[in-house]
């Protein structure tokens, strides 16, 4: 989706629901730094809205999937989209082993391993969030920056540091 217009077609706020559950200050603050990250610069637009945004968005886990309740800037509901996150279980595992392999490799490996290691860690992160686009194909029409944005905040909401 090419943002047609960034005024309407974007997401204004995003707050965790209380059922996300809390973790250590590490996990708190890359939790923070995402959801700052996808407000400051987003395409985002729920596909059957009659009306234009700025939305709000509210996620929430319920039963193992990722709710997303949409609303619009005066905190009227607009659509709730409910998500199976079995489809993201590999992918965030193997993103999180790469991640420690990451963080480890930075303190002990050359520059070559630790740019070989990132570079995987990018590549499923590209396929995660070309996955969370496809779930969302039909619901919530985003760009893929809006949608990395999106999918390191569904792996912030699975780490529990």
């Amino acid at each position: 989706m090419a943002c047609p217009d960034s005024d309407t077609a974007r997401l204004i706020d995003v707050e965790l629901d209380e059922s996300v559950g809390r973790g250590t200050p590490d996990v708190e603050h890359e939790r923070a730094v995402a959801i700052f990250d996808l407000v400051e610069e987003n395409c985002f637009r729920p596909v059957d809205d009659k009306k234009d945004g700025p939305y709000k968005l509210k996620l929430s886990l319920v039963d193992s999937r990722l709710v997303f309740a949409i609303s619009r800037e005066n905190d009227e509901a607009v659509v709730t989209h409910i998500l199976s996150l079995t489809p993201f279980r590999r992918i965030v595992k193997d993103y999180f082993m790469i991640c420690e392999s990451y963080y480890d490799a930075i303190r002990s490996a050359t520059p070559s391993q630790i740019e070989a290691i990132d570079m995987g860690r990018r590549g499923l992160h590209n396929e995660g969030s070309q996955t969370l686009m496809d779930r969302l194909k039909d619901k919530i029409e985003v760009d893929f920056d809006t949608a990395r944005r999106l999918f390191t905040l569904v792996c912030v909401l699975h780490w529990r540091g």
